[in-house]
């Protein structure tokens, strides 16, 4: 009986447990606390405390959170107050001051040494390090990751130009000598023996350098999709970013396929309006009003809205190609060019070409030239820096 009775009461926690305690001490020991201790083990305090319940009706809270150790800022408010006063730059007393962290990173060590010699603290009244970095997390100073700021979702006219983009595409569906592409560039690629932070099966794992400082060279895939065949184009620069270089991409790339797609006479083309190939660019204007003429094709450019990116097709290709080249060294040029070759698109390899052509940053065409060249082309009315089409000369003199 003894057993089950102590069994009991371990099952029970807090008032209830001393309810129990009270009750069997009540029924069966008269009552006394000091017998209910002798004979079942249990605290005479606590014995008391619910014998005082059983009989005033009355249930006494536990205070949980003042047994232990307390946080140190919690019994030392002042040094938590110099702690903000040190990493707040704008809870400065003296605004002339220079923050103690305006040139170093926020570290418990540093705070250690900003409190002994900026708030008069001694050594040996300071607690550890280790200590200190808990007390800068438990304030809210914890590592965080840099991060971007969120970018504006949308601007007055995204839904029209998304509207725009939609009636051009069912007009590409339904025009037989239309051909829709979308183009666009990946980030960068540094040639060297980099991590990709990759996964490749092998017996060992490959070892790439440990700091990725001099890369043999830069090369800047430019993507061509046609968009319906899903036959896909991939070029590479080496050299830089520009609008010239976009445009020698697809001269390029048509040159190749213009033999296989002779009933083609328009080129629609999804783009977004980068720097490089923003209808306000005028070296942009100027190359594919060239290029409309060059190859008596009608052009049509077809923006997305800004912050909307991913739903240019192209985009889902560089995925892909991230994917089945991050297990690897991307060691030289050739290496980069061979894993570009071996993707899938749907089913398909892309072609994959290199540019060697040297690009300069910075060319504009002149107001008075850019006028003969802005004078051929058609801008949508409400939408005149999203919606573009190029008529080539052959067409206009015919």
């Amino acid at each position: 009986m003894l057993k089950t009775i102590r069994e009991a009461a371990g099952l029970l926690t807090g008032p209830k447990r001393r309810r129990f305690q009270a009750q069997v001490t009540t029924d069966y020991l008269d009552g006394s606390a000091r017998q209910a201790e002798r004979v079942f083990g249990w605290g005479r305090e606590a014995v008391q405390l619910g014998l005082h319940e059983l009989r005033t009706g009355i249930t006494c809270c536990d205070r949980f959170t003042d047994r232990g150790r307390h946080a140190t800022e919690e019994d030392r408010p002042q040094l938590a107050h110099d702690i903000r006063d040190l990493v707040e730059p704008h809870t400065q007393g003296d605004p002339t001051s220079p923050a103690p962290f305006a040139f170093t990173r926020i570290t418990a060590k540093a705070v250690r040494q900003a409190l002994i010699t900026r708030k008069g603290y001694r050594e040996e009244d300071l607690p550890s390090q280790r200590t200190l970095s808990a007390i800068l997390n438990r304030l809210g100073y914890r590592l965080r990751h840099v991060q971007k700021t969120r970018p504006l979702k949308k601007i007055k006219q995204t839904d029209a130009i998304f509207a725009n983009v939609d009636a051009a595409h069912e007009r590409a569906a339904a025009a037989e000598d239309t051909l829709r592409i979308s183009i666009d560039t990946k980030a960068k690629v540094h040639v060297g023996d980099f991590s990709r932070d990759g996964e490749a099966r092998g017996a060992e794992a490959v070892e790439a350098l440990d700091h990725d400082m001099t890369p043999v060279a830069t090369m800047i895939p430019f993507g061509i999709l046609e968009v319906l065949s899903g036959v896909l184009t991939i070029l590479f620069g080496i050299s830089r970013l520009t609008s010239d270089f976009v445009v020698d991409c697809l001269e390029l790339w048509w040159q190749q396929r213009r033999q296989d797609l002779p009933g083609v006479k328009r080129l629609m083309i999804d783009l977004d309006n980068g720097p490089e190939t923003s209808s306000r660019r005028t070296q942009f204007i100027k190359r594919m009003v060239e290029f409309a003429d060059k190859f008596g094709l009608e052009i049509e450019l077809v923006y997305y809205p800004p912050y909307h990116s991913k739903y240019n097709p192209i985009e889902r290709c560089w995925g892909i190609l991230e994917q089945h080249w991050n297990g690897t060294l991307l060691g030289n040029v050739e290496t980069v060019l061979g894993w570009a070759r071996t993707m899938t698109w749907k089913g398909q390899s892309p072609a994959v070409h290199l540019v060697a052509g040297e690009y300069e940053r910075g060319k504009r065409v002149a107001p008075e030239e850019m006028e003969q060249y802005e004078a051929r082309l058609q801008r949508s009315e409400t939408l005149p820096k999203w919606s573009v089409i190029i008529t080539p000369q052959e067409v206009l003199a015919g």
